[in-house]
């Protein structure tokens, strides 16, 4: 198993970044989430109905936060074949769906040619994918991601019945195992997830497209607190 940041996490997901300013967006999201940890979307228009941006872009932003622990979620057809140039870039995670028809077969041959390229692993699900889909391989892997939303756009309505899922897949991970969420978290959602077992959050819209963002996660790690 690879060595994760602990939790639980605020993590900044950059698909929400002004891609203008990209460079000091993502660092005042970083600075005001208290974390050492960001969230990276790939998407290739086809497993999703989104095109987001590949390796290049997040290898310019290694170059100046070096630091920073990449969680690299690839919502792409072929995970295994883009893997090599993930790793290149930065990423620290990578995170590939079961639904993907390059790995969907054999998804212990997919964990395996990730891990030989020495970076953590997670697996995730659509939420229309039953749960029952992961836990074969749980075991295996450094993180599971839970979507909250449909995956492939930023800002949708977080879907509480993932929860559900959370809560099947908390008891039958180990310590050093993380449990994440992504879409619609902020701080109306955020306790329910946090109650649910989840260790890792992804934040989008709530974080960078707030006025005050240090107040924002302030309100997010007081909603996790209470719900404790």
């Amino acid at each position: 198993m690879s060595q994760l940041p602990p939790s639980p996490l605020i993590v900044p997901s950059i698909l929400s970044a002004d891609f203008s300013r990209l460079r000091d967006d993502v660092a005042d999201a970083v600075a005001a989430a208290e974390t050492n940890v960001i969230h990276i979307d790939v998407m290739d228009g086809h497993l999703v109905p989104n095109i987001s941006f590949g390796a290049v872009v997040f290898s310019w932003l290694r170059s100046f936060k070096p630091a920073v622990y990449f969680d690299v979620h690839l919502m792409i057809d072929e995970p295994v074949r883009f893997a090599p140039d993930m790793v290149k870039a930065g990423a620290d995670n990578i995170t590939f769906h079961v639904e993907a028809p390059e790995v969907a077969d054999d998804l212990i041959g997919a964990i395996k040619a990730l891990r030989a390229l020495g970076c953590g692993v997670g697996i995730t699900l659509k939420p229309g994918t039953p749960v029952d889909r992961v836990l074969p391989v749980l075991e295996h892997v450094d993180l599971v991601l839970i979507m909250s939303v449909e995956p492939g756009f930023g800002g949708q309505k977080f879907m509480a019945d993932q929860l559900s899922k959370a809560r099947v897949i908390r008891p039958l991970l180990k310590h050093e195992q993380r449990l994440e969420i992504d879409g619609g978290i902020g701080p109306d959602t955020i306790a329910a997830a946090r109650a649910a077992g989840v260790d890792w959050f992804v934040v989008g819209s709530a974080l960078f497209s707030s006025k005050d963002r240090p107040a924002a996660c302030r309100a997010m790690r007081q909603a996790m607190a209470q719900s404790s």
